[in-house]
């Protein structure tokens, strides 16, 4: 199938119009666009110019005027709570015209930006859409963020109005989230008029009066609406995303690109059409939550699983693959760390064994960088197509990938196949200039991105230009750093600033982990440049071990680094690893090499405020300081 690949993704590049017109046919417009690519304000390109649309309608409405409103659209799924239930088509086009129309009467329209601070539950999904409907923005912040930084996004967005819950849950218990808004709101210097309030039966919120509004007693006489057309230039959502300095940069997503990217990547990338099951195994706090928990299976008919969970210890690693049989879950997403921590805590697959999958056809993984070793792992024990790609929050959708439902190829181990349509990949050395196969640069993408990635950052068209389109002219820099091999198979290494420069020899972080990764101890690993007087850099390897590991840390550092050694040569000077207890990660399942960098070579630092568990921090603090580094304060 690799030709049929190639063929549409030349057609893609050389003509980008006849391509996503054809791609466009699959929604329901309003007004019909004059121009498929508008490329007058280069490199501000614009996607389906002149046409008008609205994104609620054709991922809700349309179904049920096709008379599939009895379909569930949203299966909710929480083993936190211990709660299931589904939601049809037509129970949500009731409620999210509902809660729009409530928003309408409190003066929420067209342009204005809505901001959701809220937990996994249906409502989100129906905030979200509710925005959407009435051709609001939303920007959805992930809920139990720091106070601070909701009140950065905040005074960003300068939203009408504010929709909330009470409380999130975790593993460890209820995350109120009503003081945290409150304090943003104490501290931001935009003033909302209004915070609609959903009250969980796990905690009530205090509401203040002539500001908070509960969310249950608003719906009672709440009208409904119809849905908005909307030019398909408009933006949908902000979706902030961390910068290098300190302010969020708010990642604007328009209308019309968008659905016809995400009803296109349905289809080809993830074989979904209506009426299968696609699960989504993250948070609508993030683009995947955004794109494919929310608008990309709704967009095409399909029914979405909303879980609000975690892989493991809710209460078990086997929940995931309970869940997908018990729904017929047809495409599987999740991070690679997920797959990471069940193998740590189940690495002989005791809780696969019994489990019927014939439902499930593949399995795809996304968010960071997949080793060989975690997707050989999940490839043995549950005996699917385990499909690494990659994109980003920027991106919106996948940028390189195996197209499953069009043309499938061949897997390779650490490689998220080929570029997607639309997508021109290159890699190229710092002068810009294009570099051999299999020799690591600098991964960008020509000019103009397909439809459906970012158009710009909220208010801010400067710093756009400046972080992403400034290194190369007619570029868009992707910050991450990798190489092709000869048949145009994408391999992503490491974040540019995650290359390590040993004694003048780049080498990636990202290799180094993947052959930690090989040990049959090791369960995830991350590695770092640290500094050195004679070679500049050196790697320093962390590795967490599978539960019942019995090695000694004499005899580990001892195969690690002769493992290292073996695989990549003496020139990786690799001499520093260790064990931790738990790698230092965002919620997302990010590691923060970054500020563990920092901490290493005695930097100051801010604490992340997207870290999932801040101790993670102080036990690797203590593992540096035991190697000779890291004397580093917050």
């Amino acid at each position: 199938m690799k030709a049929l690949h190639n063929q549409l993704h030349q057609q893609s590049i050389e003509q980008p119009d006849v391509f996503w017109a054809d791609a466009a046919a699959a929604l329901d417009w309003d007004k019909p666009f004059d121009k498929v690519l508008d490329a007058s304000q280069a490199p501000m390109y614009r996607w389906f110019s002149g046409g008008e649309i609205n994104t609620c309608y054709n991922a809700v409405d349309r179904h049920v005027e096709a008379g599939r409103g009895e379909q569930v659209a949203i299966q909710y799924v929480s083993p936190i709570t211990d709660t299931a239930y589904g939601i049809t088509y037509a129970e949500l086009q009731a409620q999210v015209s509902r809660l729009a129309g409530y928003m309408a009467s409190q003066g929420v329209s067209k342009g204005d930006r809505v901001i959701i601070y809220m937990p996994m539950i249906p409502e989100t999904a129906y905030a979200m859409l509710a925005c959407a409907r009435l051709g609001a923005i939303h920007s959805v912040v992930f809920g139990g963020f720091a106070a601070n930084e909701l009140a950065t996004r905040i005074n960003d967005a300068k939203p009408k109005m504010i929709l909330s819950a009470s409380c999130g849950i975790e593993p460890s218990g209820v995350v109120a989230y009503k003081p945290l808004l409150d304090d943003a709101l104490g501290q931001a210097t935009h003033h909302v008029e209004q915070c609609l309030i959903l009250n969980r039966h796990q905690l009530h919120a205090d509401l203040v009066d002539g500001r908070d509004v509960d969310w249950q007693a608003a719906m009672v006489d709440a009208p409904y609406v119809g849905c908005q057309p909307v030019a398909a230039t408009d933006p949908l959502y902000v979706l902030y995303t961390s910068g290098t300095t300190g302010q969020p940069k708010g990642v604007v997503r328009d209308n019309g690109g968008h659905a016809v990217a995400l009803a296109w990547s349905m289809k080809n990338i993830y074989d979904i059409n209506g009426g299968d099951v696609f699960w989504a195994a993250s948070d609508v706090g993030w683009v995947v939550g955004h794109s494919f928990i929310v608008y990309g299976p709704l967009l095409v008919g399909a029914t979405t699983l909303l879980f609000e969970g975690k892989p493991v210890g809710t209460p078990d690693p086997g929940i995931f693959w309970r869940t997908i049989a018990q729904y017929q879950v047809k495409s599987f997403f999740t991070a690679p760390t997920a797959i990471r921590a069940i193998k740590r805590d189940d690495p002989d697959g005791d809780f696969i064994k019994d489990v019927d999958l014939s439902c499930l056809q593949t399995v795809f993984l996304a968010g960071e960088r997949c080793d060989p070793d975690t997707l050989h792992w999940a490839e043995q024990k549950l005996n699917k197509p385990i499909i690494d790609h990659w994109w980003q929050t920027e991106t919106g959708w996948p940028v390189a990938a195996n197209m499953m439902g069009t043309a499938p190829v061949p897997v390779k181990a650490g490689s998220p196949a080929l570029a997607v349509p639309g997508y021109d990949v290159q890699v190229v050395d710092e002068m810009g200039e294009r570099v051999a196969a299999n020799q690591t640069g600098n991964v960008v993408i020509k000019l103009p991105l397909p439809p459906g990635t970012l158009a710009t950052l909220w208010q801010n068209e400067a710093r756009y230009k400046e972080s992403y389109l400034s290194m190369y002219p007619g570029f868009y820099l992707t910050g991450d750093a990798g190489y092709m091999d000869e048949e145009g198979y994408l391999y992503i290494m490491s974040r540019i600033d995650d290359i390590i420069n040993v004694a003048g020899h780049r080498l990636s972080t990202g290799r180094f982990e993947e052959v930690l990764c090989q040990h049959e101890a090791v369960a995830e690993a991350a590695v770092i440049g640290v500094d050195d007087k004679l070679k500049g850099q050196v790697p320093l390897g962390l590795v967490v071990l599978k539960k019942g590991c019995t090695l000694s840390d004499e005899q580990l550092h001892k195969e690690l680094t002769a493992l290292v050694r073996e695989q990549i040569g003496p020139v990786a000077a690799f001499r520093l690893v260790s064990a931790v207890p738990k790698l230092p990660k965002t919620r997302s399942g990010k590691i923060l090499r970054g500020t563990m960098r920092k901490i290493a070579d005695n930097q100051t630092f801010n604490m992340p405020a997207t870290i999932e568990d801040p101790y993670t921090l102080e036990l690797v603090r203590n593992v540096l300081t035991r190697m000779g580094y890291a004397d580093a304060h917050v």
